[in-house]
């Protein structure tokens, strides 16, 4: 029986162990949300189908005209997480993903603006506020009276929550807010702002969260920022200078703030992965139809083996990234509690899929897509920021390699204690040992093991199966391996942690692609799955060689000779080969 408090299933697999209880069967929408998210998507259509100057127009200007966002507020979008009993749809993880895929689908700037009023600027008063916290203001969150935003990233503290500077004083019942907020998603329209500030003036850390209420004396923000991207959403800074909070307004305890923040961006990420793949699906359609349209050397273009390349590899990572954003929604929707590293996998997939779809799709257009006319560049220019923000991929990266290094460095840890006290307790003792030694042996030798094998799949996909046992070995042992060398240095040793990260993210996909077209077979039988089949086979064959050739760099790369220029170009701040 799965616990699902303790259970995660990359944890799991970097110790060599398959907890396909976890992922199968594959989740799909409840009978009820599908009702719902059909609804939506006719409300959807009707508001931001055939708007696309509309949007082009707002992302010159800079900025979303305030009716357009009353439309969103009058269309009940802001009120999709929001439970019933607070006026709001109540949909889960599954059915709140989609809904922000299909805004994605139509313009990046809407879903930027529902996604940070829904994923993670109210999310904090959903997971951690209490009752009359609740009652107070949600009613006023699902109809947009009041948008939210969500305020963690300052200055100097971007991926460093814990380096914060805005601080919080305990003065009789209030807390005094001093500082500012950078880059804040709908700050320049939001009233409700989920703040974290240090509750301690001595070192890092101690932090917690606050509501903070946009009437509250001392609050302001800044000007709309000039982006890249998402242009039309709001992006601003949030000032608080002597702003008096009610001790009421905090949300969880005092000084868990950190765990707060951590916990809101690891629920918003399907919304992100959800948008992602929305975007994707567009440029998906955009590019065929241009392949299909655009006649080059008397022929359509579509009739070329490298155009095709192009398209159908841009199917690949979407199916890929869409398995992964659904399964970690369902396993949120089904109470799995441990699903940090799963999301973070969603984030870091999804988000360079669409980076990489985004640009195949432009380069299907040629000079034209190049051009504002179509919408190729505005979707490069949106699609950017998501490997940046809601947790840089680098850091995500890092995140997912030590979280699951940690379970593989406790069991050596285990090891090493029962090695010191064998003598003393030698049935404890050896039978830790024992274990541990049967797990590397196994793993060692590619032997069968129940933990090390899928028994729930359909058997028509055996050999995918079989590709992803084989590479679970390699991971385990590198990871066991990685621990081993470094040790607890293990945490400036990025590259390495980085091609562990690079190995988890397909072998996550691969897990995800293989429940989901397994389930498909159950449901539809081989025939109707076909073309899903040959998807899987081009993405496992690709994620064996990735995960291979990843796993192999460990032991033998170019690294030291990377770091040496850079150390040296770091030095002297600049190129100094010029040959003029």
């Amino acid at each position: 029986m799965v616990d699902k408090k303790t259970a995660s299933f990359m944890r799991s697999l970097a110790m060599g162990h398959i907890e396909e209880e976890i992922l199968v069967p594959y989740p799909e929408p409840k009978v009820a949300d599908k009702e719902t998210l059909h609804a939506i998507f006719q409300s959807l259509k009707g508001l931001l189908g055939g708007r696309e100057k509309d949007f082009r127009a707002w992302d010159r200007a800079g900025e979303m005209p305030p009716g357009f966002v009353q439309e969103l507020k009058e269309a009940g979008l802001f009120s999709v997480v929001v439970p019933e009993r607070f006026g709001g749809l109540g949909l889960g993880a599954t059915a709140y993903s989609r809904v922000v895929q299909e805004l994605g689908k139509y313009d990046a700037s809407a879903a930027v603006t529902v996604g940070a009023h829904s994923s993670i600027g109210m999310r904090g008063l959903l997971l951690f506020g209490t009752e009359e916290q609740k009652a107070r203001w949600l009613p006023r969150l699902a109809t947009g009276e009041l948008v939210a935003a969500f305020c963690l990233t300052e200055p100097g503290a971007g991926s460093d929550a814990a380096g914060i500077k805005t601080t919080a004083v305990r003065d009789g019942d209030d807390w005094v807010l001093n500082g500012e907020k950078l880059w804040i998603t709908n700050g320049g329209i939001a009233d409700f702002f989920t703040v974290f500030a240090k509750t301690s003036l001595e070192g890092r850390g101690h932090i917690t969260a606050f509501v903070v209420t946009r009437d509250l004396k001392g609050v302001s923000t800044g000007p709309h920022e000039d982006k890249m991207g998402i242009r039309a959403s709001s992006t601003t800074t949030v000032v608080l200078e002597d702003v008096r909070v009610p001790a009421g307004n905090v949300l969880g305890e005092v000084g868990k703030g950190f765990k707060v923040a951590m916990r809101i961006l690891n629920a918003g990420r399907t919304g992100l992965g959800g948008g992602s793949v929305g975007g994707m699906k567009r440029l998906i359609e955009l590019a065929a139809r241009q392949a299909r349209e655009r006649v080059q050397f008397g022929k359509p273009i579509a009739s070329f083996e490298s155009i095709q390349q192009k398209i159908g590899q841009m199917v690949v990572d979407c199916y890929a990234a869409e398995s992964v954003v659904n399964l970690v929604a369902g396993l949120v929707d089904r109470g799995f509690e441990e699903t940090q590293v799963e999301a973070a996998i969603s984030k870091v997939l999804a988000s360079e899929a669409l980076w990489r779809t985004a640009d195949e799709a432009l380069q299907i257009a040629g000079g034209s897509g190049y051009m504002r006319e179509l919408p190729y560049e505005l979707a490069l220019r949106d699609s950017r920021i998501n490997r940046i923000f809601e947790g840089t991929n680098e850091i995500l990266r890092l995140f997912i390699a030590l979280t699951a290094l940690d379970d593989v460095g406790a069991e050596l840890a285990e090891v090493a204690e029962s090695m010191k006290g064998a003598l003393a307790d030698p049935i404890k003792g050896f039978g830790v040992l024992s274990d541990y030694a049967k797990r590397r042996a196994a793993l060692a030798t590619g032997l069968r093991r129940t933990k090390g094998t899928w028994t729930l799949l359909h058997p028509a996909l055996a050999q995918d199966a079989a590709r992803f046992e084989s590479a679970t070995r390699h991971l385990a042992l590198a990871a066991d391996k990685v621990v081993r060398r470094h040790g607890k240095n293990i945490v400036g040793q990025q590259l390495a942690t980085r091609r562990l990260a690079d190995a988890m993210i397909d072998l996550f996909t691969l897990a995800a692609m293989l429940t989901r077209i397994s389930a498909r077979i159950e449901d539809h039988g081989e025939a109707a799955v076909a073309v899903e089949r040959e998807i899987l086979r081009a993405f496992a064959r690709q994620a064996e060689r990735r995960v291979e050739a990843g796993l192999a760099q460990l032991d033998d790369n170019e690294d030291p000779s990377v770091l040496a220029v850079a150390n040296h170009v770091l030095e002297v701040g600049k190129y100094e080969w010029d040959n003029v």
